[in-house]
């Protein structure tokens, strides 16, 4: 364990993704029955959401993945439509030990791929876990398009995983093309979920351009940061795709990689959901502030690549205006940009400049001298 914990911290070092000690101040929901009326405080406005009142699931909103392919991960399961149901206004995902299709289980997972993808926001889920050896629960999140590519290329998102066999402890990850599991190197942490099997527990994320912190019940326990510094070896996407439309998924597995052995003593077990919210900030109320101007300007050892501190905002900076020889040529969507159309051997003058979610901007940055190659 203690090899472990060491790893984790260097990884963490290595990506520029640390904790904070208070990052983001959450503030508590405003109990309302029906989420087209509820906000939160803070400015976050309901965008998407699923209370689960009807009497059947809501394909307007979600999707049913049916397939034993196994999730890539050598799961047990084969999901079907028939393991998910609304049940007292809750979603519930049952896994059974059955045969069915050469498969020795069944169980469900949900999408919400072309009905519900987002880029950036407040992701809030309440649900209540499964126990026993094998479950493998998770809320967690893909890309829409893939705009970098298949898996990891274009990153993925686990708020949320739970697994039956180390009761009372969950984790959040991210996978990148540069961190993943595959490669050993995937960032993520734990925390301590003493009541997730017995309780509804809200799982949470707070999605802000180059930052991810993941809550339960309104504690954040993980951050992941995007810093250019410290990704010099990349494009930014490489390290933190997390600037393109994902979409949510509910899924029960069942034994895996990382599910384990199971115990078939457990069968049937659930899933529960009470509901799924997702807000985004009302800039147009909220944002005060302009940008803070751009510092540190720098040439990259990455080929024909430059970065700089990313400025600040006091609802976050939407994207960088790149400017050649005095001429806006293109937007980054983080602290890190790769030229390639410019004429090899030739020099340039280059500047930065923030732009926020209402268009307001910090002032045009000093000039970098920049060769070309």
């Amino acid at each position: 364990m203690k090899k472990l914990l060491i790893l984790i911290l260097l990884m963490f070092v290595i990506v520029g993704c640390e904790p904070s000690e208070d990052p983001i101040d959450v503030d508590p929901l405003v109990p309302t029955e029906d989420c087209n009326e509820a906000t939160l405080e803070g400015g976050w406005v309901c965008i998407w959401a699923d209370e689960f009142e009807g009497e059947t699931i809501d394909e307007d909103k979600w999707n049913f993945e049916v397939n034993g392919y196994g999730g890539g991960n050598n799961e047990l399961q084969y999901y079907t439509r028939e393991n998910a149901e609304i049940v007292d206004g809750k979603l519930v995902i049952t896994a059974k030990k059955e045969s069915y299709l050469g498969k020795d289980y069944t169980s469900s997972r949900l999408t919400t791929k072309y009905k519900g993808d987002f880029t950036y926001g407040r992701i809030v889920v309440s649900a209540k876990l499964p126990s026993g050896a094998g479950t493998w629960p998770a809320i967690w999140m893909m890309p829409t398009m893939s705009v970098y590519g298949g898996w990891p290329n274009s990153g993925e998102i686990d708020i949320m995983e739970y697994v039956g066999r180390n009761p009372g402890h969950l984790f959040s990850t991210i996978h990148t093309a540069k961190f993943n599991h595959q490669l050993g190197t995937q960032i993520g942490f734990d925390t301590d979920a003493p009541t997730a099997e017995t309780e509804f527990n809200q799982y949470e994320i707070i999605w802000n351009p180059g930052e991810i912190i993941t809550y339960m019940n309104g504690e954040s326990f993980a951050t992941f940061r995007y810093t250019a510094a410290f990704n010099q070896d990349v494009p930014y996407h490489e390290a933190f795709p997390f600037d393109q439309d994902f979409f949510l998924i509910l899924n029960l597995a069942i034994g895996g990689n990382l599910g384990g052995a199971v115990d078939n003593s457990i069968f049937p077990q659930a899933f529960e959901i009470d509901y799924v919210r997702v807000y985004k900030y009302d800039y147009a109320t909220i944002d005060k502030e302009a940008p803070s101007n751009i510092e540190d300007l720098s040439i990259s050892p990455l080929k024909n690549a430059i970065y700089w501190d990313a400025a600040e905002d006091d609802y976050g900076v939407e994207k960088y205006a790149i400017y050649v020889d005095g001429e806006l040529y293109d937007y980054a969507n983080l602290n890190q940009y790769i030229f390639d159309r410019l004429e090899s051997g030739r020099s340039y003058q280059i500047q930065v400049q923030a732009i926020d979610f209402l268009g307001r901007t910090s002032e045009i940055s000093q000039v970098l001298s920049f060769t070309y190659v």
